[in-house]
């Protein structure tokens, strides 16, 4: 099942590209992590589209939507945008779903506007986070591998080596839709490559700052969030730690659950489809 797409304004002049699988139904609004887009939900939206009107957004400055001159990438400005799409799309109360990065701006959705959750799934992501994922993400963010790529093939084998769980195909279509052609006629990834440059220069101690301020903000989202919350883990992820994700369930989130998924690390519905797909239409499905 191949998805439609369409841009959709946002905040600050930016445009975000939605797909959209289906259009009847309670929406459920998907948000894909860092360096990722709104492709990687391509093995799981087939599966609830026929129930759920299933829409995906590329964040900013990644995909095919607008990358911000500006640099406005932190999560307070990309919850901003999905409320404004969502609007425009005339989309009151929907299911959300964050992975990573859009996990964590799905809480400061759910933070701002817990009225308009139907349901809340969050991917491996929490208000704490792991700091040997962080380092890994960052510094494969930042380091000295290629910038660009003669082939798509050739990204393959980049991929392979930051998804080692990911099967081929998945891999294949990571690299479709994650490429555009640069002017030198090189093939380079779509997301901003000065998506961190805002931050390059700060101390350890405003970094830690930083973190403990966004941590606060969103254990304080969760606890407001009244609707039916599953939180999903993989059961290698380097980024969601155990105690983080039984905290989020049994503690915090007032109607929390949590299913850990083998066979997986951070990034669930790539490395595991199977797996990814049986836990959340469990729980988005219900007897349906």
């Amino acid at each position: 099942m191949e998805p439609r797409s369409w841009l959709v304004p946002a905040c600050d002049g930016i445009e975000l590209q939605v797909l959209s699988w289906s259009d009847a139904g309670v929406p459920l609004v998907m948000l894909h992590g860092f360096g990722n887009d709104a492709h990687v939900w391509d093995d799981f939206a087939p599966a609830v589209a026929p129930y759920y009107r299933t829409l995906a957004f590329d964040l900013r400055g990644h995909g095919d939507s607008s990358r911000d001159p500006q640099l406005r990438y932190d999560h307070e400005t990309m919850a901003s945008d999905v409320i404004a799409v969502t609007e425009v799309l005339d989309v009151s109360r929907f299911v959300l779903m964050g992975h990573s990065m859009g996990g964590r701006v799905a809480m400061r959705v759910a933070g701002k506007h817990p009225e308009r959750l139907a349901g809340f799934v969050i991917v491996d992501a929490g208000p704490e986070l792991d700091a040997r994922g962080v380092s890994r993400i960052r510094s494969d963010a930042v380091s000295d591998k290629p910038a660009s790529f003669a082939s798509a093939s050739e990204y393959e084998v980049s991929l392979s080596r930051s998804y080692p769980l990911a099967k081929p195909h998945v891999l294949a279509r990571m690299a479709r839709f994650g490429l555009r052609r640069g002017a030198d006629g090189r093939l380079e990834p779509k997301t901003d490559p000065a998506f961190f440059r805002g931050w390059e220069h700060e101390s350890s101690e405003d970094a830690a700052r930083r973190a403990a301020e966004e941590a606060a903000a969103l254990w304080a989202a969760l606890a407001r969030t009244p609707c039916p919350t599953l939180v999903v883990r993989g059961a290698a992820s380097d980024v969601l730690s155990p105690e983080v994700a039984d905290r989020m369930a049994e503690q915090v989130l007032p109607r929390g659950s949590l299913v850990v998924v083998p066979r997986a690390g951070h990034s669930v519905m790539l490395d595991n489809p199977d797996g990814f797909r049986e836990a959340v239409t469990s729980f988005v499905l219900g007897d349906a």
